[in-house]
């Protein structure tokens, strides 16, 4: 459940994304991004993602796992007894480089508001996990993701399998409507829009307006960093979407009152439009 640059398998995706007012940043969506990735591909690969965040992302929107690797597993297990298989779903700086590139995790990350702006940032990533991006897959994002902010994460085979939950905090464009990236294509190229495409993962949400009695409450280590704390949600709701399901490609949404009111039933799959 995402884009690669190149082939691979990924399975047993967990996202998540919840809505907080957190008391440094104001109102914030959390993105949380996980699964088990077998690179295909001859060299290296990566995984990309659109993030629907009001103003510049930088290096200090990401957030450390440390020691709470398990965080989204976490999420799963409160709300995996109780789930419900679905059967269909109807803060700013100085002007900065036009694409960032750092390390996390076992992750080179690129961003960038331009995707046509990332070949040319290419040799900063070491070239053990440089990977190939196809002129086509960068002008789908172009032209179907405006205001979006573009996540590249580089890696190789051996940093597939160790790699930690990917997490980070934005202002979102619509505070009121909580999207989890999931388009889906591993062949580097664009996605296609008009397919149906096998699901297996978990989709999480939160909302700290949420009342009392609402969702599972989730249970964190007595060990978790306090900054990390702080962006996590004390309950959620979710689904799984797998056995062999296949749903029609595109983001999963939700409109925050409908998330209040807890009706997964209006989860939706979103197809993007060109400008």
């Amino acid at each position: 459940m995402c884009i690669s640059t190149g082939a691979a398998d990924f399975s047993g995706t967990i996202v998540y994304c919840g809505r907080q007012e957190h008391p440094q940043h104001g109102l914030i969506h959390v993105l949380g991004y996980q699964n088990t990735a077998v690179n295909l591909a001859q060299g290296p690969n990566a995984m990309v993602l659109h993030v629907p965040a009001a103003g510049r992302l930088t290096e200090r929107h990401f957030l450390s796992a440390g020691r709470s690797g398990d965080v989204l597993q976490r999420m799963v297990d409160a709300v995996g007894s109780a789930a419900v298989r679905d059967d269909g779903i109807a803060w700013m700086g100085a002007e900065a480089e036009a694409v960032q590139v750092f390390e996390h995790d076992v992750y080179t990350v690129l961003l960038a508001d331009d995707p046509t702006a990332v070949p040319a940032a290419l040799g900063r990533v070491p070239a053990h996990r440089r990977p190939r991006l196809e002129p086509e897959l960068l002008r789908f994002y172009a032209e179907h993701f405006p205001g979006h902010t573009f996540v590249v994460c580089c890696f190789d085979n051996a940093d597939a399998q160790r790699a930690k939950p990917l997490l980070l905090w934005y202002a979102p464009l619509d505070p009121d409507r909580l999207t989890a990236p999931a388009l889906d294509c591993h062949t580097g190229g664009a996605p296609d829009l008009e397919a149906d495409v096998p699901v297996d993962h978990w989709v999480l949400f939160s909302s700290d307006q949420a009342p009392d009695g609402w969702g599972v409450p989730v249970e964190y280590p007595a060990s978790m960093r306090h900054r990390l704390r702080t962006f996590l949600p004390g309950a959620v709701v979710g689904r799984r979407y797998g056995d062999g399901m296949a749903l029609p490609n595109g983001d999963f949404s939700i409109g925050h009152r409908d998330l209040l009111d807890g009706d997964l039933d209006r989860v939706e799959r979103v197809r993007p439009g060109p400008r």
